[in-house]
């Protein structure tokens, strides 16, 4: 079976009445193409199925226009939410992008996902990073492939941006102390999460600036069923009256295990979660909650990245932090 031949610039300048000029022009993004004459040749091009040549664009322009994207969880609503978010910044600017998932626990480096990046036709790297990862303080992005890393403490030679997870903590005790709880207890998420080490030390520290003893603290998974069980647990400590959640999820399933062991929420036990993921998943939601700016994490991290794939400089220290936001519900008394 023959390979059927590609089709090239003057055909669809054949096929177009136009100059191979023009469609370069057009291919490459020019503006200096009437819109009756840029739709001719885009017809033509979809008639004849040309595809423009990422390399010979790269050849020309010094860029691909192509964004890479590292996810460690491809799965989870907050990763979901700012990735779809770097995809429509990146279609509003005229760019691509390309996503690489990396499997998690399989001892992978900042310097190996950027290593896997560098083969594919991208002009710079988001990454976002959940876990702790062992080069986060060491590894130098060269000149060639700028990096953007989604995560809040500061990396030595990465720009970051992220939510404010512990800014978010500290909202959410203090809310709920104000509302004359005695103490609150924490259901954390895994150990190996950035995200929720933060937000459990934010959970600690405030008690602590407020003279409370921290009660002992109970660990999901992030899911559900392990919010469920530490729900039952906590039905059995006499002085809990308020459980701050790591999200949503492990605080509606502390609510379901709370009001199964016949404590009632809120009159007994108020319940407070993180991300806002469950509204039009859970009918007649009623879970006070802490809005995570997962699209606005996304926008800025493509701002960050594209900054520099045009010429731009974002020094390497700079940190952007995302205030969350309060969300009040019914689960709170």
């Amino acid at each position: 079976m023959e390979r059927p031949q590609s089709v090239s610039m003057q055909d669809v300048a054949a096929e177009a009445g136009v100059s191979a000029q023009t469609v370069s022009r057009v291919a490459n993004g020019g503006k200096a193409v009437k819109k009756e004459t840029r739709q001719r040749v885009e017809e033509a091009m979809a008639k004849l199925g040309y595809r423009p040549n990422a390399a010979a664009r790269a050849l020309k322009h010094g860029r691909f226009q192509n964004i890479g994207v590292v996810l460690f969880d491809m799965t989870s609503y907050g990763n979901s939410r700012i990735l779809n978010a770097i995809a429509e910044a990146a279609q509003l600017q005229g760019y691509a992008v390309t996503v690489q998932h990396i499997v998690k626990g399989n001892g992978h480096t900042l310097q190996s996902a950027v290593e896997r990046m560098r083969q594919l036709p991208v002009d710079g790297v988001i990454i976002v990073l959940q876990e702790y990862i062992d080069d986060f303080n060491t590894y130098e992005p060269d000149k060639e492939l700028p990096v953007a890393i989604i995560a809040e403490e500061p990396a030595a030679h990465c720009p970051t941006v992220d939510a404010d997870n512990y800014g978010c903590a500290k909202t959410a005790v203090e809310y709920l102390l104000e509302r004359g709880h005695r103490t609150v207890y924490h259901i954390a998420g895994p150990v190996i999460s950035r995200a929720a080490h933060i937000r459990q030390q934010g959970w600690q520290d405030t008690l602590r600036r407020s003279g409370i003893a921290v009660p002992p603290l109970y660990r999901g998974d992030w899911n559900a069923d392990s919010g469920y069980q530490a729900g039952l647990a906590l039905a059995n400590e006499p002085d809990c009256t308020a459980v701050y959640a790591a999200n949503d999820q492990m605080a509606y399933g502390a609510i379901l295990g709370l009001r199964a062991a016949g404590r009632r929420v809120p009159e007994d036990v108020s319940v407070m979660g993180v991300d806002d993921s469950l509204v039009g998943m859970v009918p007649r939601l009623g879970l006070t909650t802490m809005r995570m700016p997962f699209a606005e994490i996304g926008r800025q991290a493509f701002d960050m990245i594209i900054r520099q794939c045009e010429g731009g400089f974002v020094p390497a220290n700079t940190r952007r932090t995302i205030e969350t936001t309060l969300i009040e519900r019914a689960s709170v008394s």
